[in-house]
């Protein structure tokens, strides 16, 4: 950056590189994307929540409160379920300097810009899946994160919750309105990880009390 603080490295670890972008500051840089050459790769908004994730099937764009707002799946890939979803070219803006352009799985570019002076680092990489039994297994969740998505469900109900007091504070029936959809679809994908991760009896009891 102008400032002299490091904005993009590259290092190879292992049999890929990886491509990453950090925040411009001096120290405890926050990373702002992480581009991997073995197709996976995923852009922060600067709250550091998840803003775009890529992998060698496809990727989804979210929002700052982690709802999807798009998804799609890369040409000649193999998916498990569901219909293959073309890209629309996406251009953010990770701060004032870097910019990330998709136009396609081997079209990832991340762009420099300072002082009249521009470069620009070609992150993309072909990956395909040929066939279904390639793909990589499932990453399971240790105990430890399945409890923070659960807090994270639960406090941003409860700050639903918050607002529905607010915005209507003589409603008695504020408490039996429901949660947005989404909060609602991220508890029910908690409860499905409680039943397919390989966790004791009663970690599993306390993230269902969390989330219900």
């Amino acid at each position: 950056y102008p400032s002299g603080n490091l904005a993009i490295v590259v290092v190879r670890e292992k049999k890929q590189l990886i491509c990453i972008v950090q925040e411009d500051k001096p120290r405890n840089a926050k990373i702002q994307a992480v581009f991997k050459s073995d197709g996976r790769s995923t852009c922060y908004y600067p709250n550091g929540a998840v803003w775009i994730n890529m992998s060698i099937q496809g990727g989804q764009y979210l929002d700052q409160e982690g709802r999807r707002v798009r998804r799609w799946t890369w040409p000649n890939s193999v998916m498990s379920s569901g219909p293959h979803v073309p890209l629309s070219p996406i251009f953010i803006s990770l701060n004032r300097h870097v910019g990330v352009r998709i136009l396609g799985q081997d079209k990832i570019v991340v762009s420099f810009l300072a002082m009249g002076q521009q470069a620009k680092f070609n992150v993309g990489t072909k990956v395909q899946v040929s066939d279904v039994g390639q793909l990589p297994p499932p990453t399971w969740l240790g105990e430890d994160e399945l409890l923070l998505l659960a807090f994270r469900v639960r406090i941003l109900r409860l700050f639903d919750r918050l607002r529905g007091c607010l915005n209507f504070p003589s409603n008695e029936q504020w408490d039996k309105i429901k949660p947005p959809t989404y909060l609602i679809t991220q508890t029910l994908k908690i409860l499905h990880l409680c039943t397919t991760s390989d966790i004791s009896d009663e970690l599993r009891s306390s993230v269902r009390a969390i989330v219900n």
